[in-house]
């Protein structure tokens, strides 16, 4: 078995998953990928198969927060020492995910997310234009999570993970809350967990709309909201218990 599982969680993607799937079989070919089949009513699970990956699927749509959990908790349960995750719609490269696996696999960090807005060596500031709401819609996700983090964190939903064994416990759980990302990125911090945000590329969606557009950003930021008063509710819950 390979020390590397890959995860996608997917729901009706026959379409999309094809290319990923061939795409991950070229560039990381000595890992194993998972597809989190949510339920489809289309040809997902045979198209996966078709192509590979081991499937895992759930006799109903689910939602996203339940197939991150599933991946991550597979790859506990399956003893691999790095996991990997991408969405299936192609906007995450392999090359980019390589690299966040390297950043774990050489212990700069127990988590390395990819960020759409983070900047470096061969990542311009700006390398992405944002609509007016979806501007909106990052300037307070931004704001809001570096209240909760005590540090800068520029894309908190982005769906490209790489982590170590370390870190599946705490992302592996059931999530409680429609902002998952968000809500993982809180439990790593709770694990005291090391988590890097690596600037990437991504491609434009292959179908799909993004989570930040016109009114999907607003209910987004209020379920980020949602999930951050209830987190800092339930920090001063548990600070005034060790107190």
């Amino acid at each position: 078995m390979a020390d590397t599982l890959v995860f996608i969680p997917a729901w009706n993607e026959e379409e999309n998953l094809p290319a990923v799937l061939d795409e991950l079989r070229a560039g990381l070919p000595n890992a194993d990928v998972l597809v989190i089949d949510d339920g489809s009513t289309d040809g997902t699970a045979t198209v996966a198969r078709e192509h590979g990956a081991e499937v895992l699927s759930f006799g109903e749509n689910r939602g996203l927060q339940a197939g991150i959990a599933a991946g991550y908790a597979w790859g506990e349960e399956h003893g691999y020492e790095l996991v990997g995750r991408v969405d299936a719609d192609g906007q995450h490269p392999v090359d980019e995910l390589t690299r966040l696996l390297e950043i774990v696999r050489s212990g700069e960090a127990d988590v390395a997310v990819g960020s759409r807005f983070a900047s470096g060596d061969g990542y311009d500031e700006f390398r992405y234009e944002a609509s007016p709401s979806r501007r909106f819609g990052i300037a307070v996700l931004r704001r809001a999570m570096r209240a909760a983090l005590g540090r800068p964190f520029l894309d908190a939903t982005s769906g490209m993970y790489a982590v170590d064994r370390k870190a599946l416990a705490a992302l592996g759980k059931p999530y409680t809350s429609g902002a998952p990302e968000v809500e993982s990125l809180l439990r790593l911090r709770e694990a005291g967990l090391r988590v890097v945000e690596v600037p990437v590329h991504m491609r434009e969606r292959a179908g799909g709309e993004s989570k930040l557009r016109g009114s999907k950003a607003v209910r987004l930021v209020l379920t980020v909201a949602s999930t951050l008063l209830v987190y800092g509710l339930w920090r001063r819950h548990a600070r005034g218990r060790r107190s």
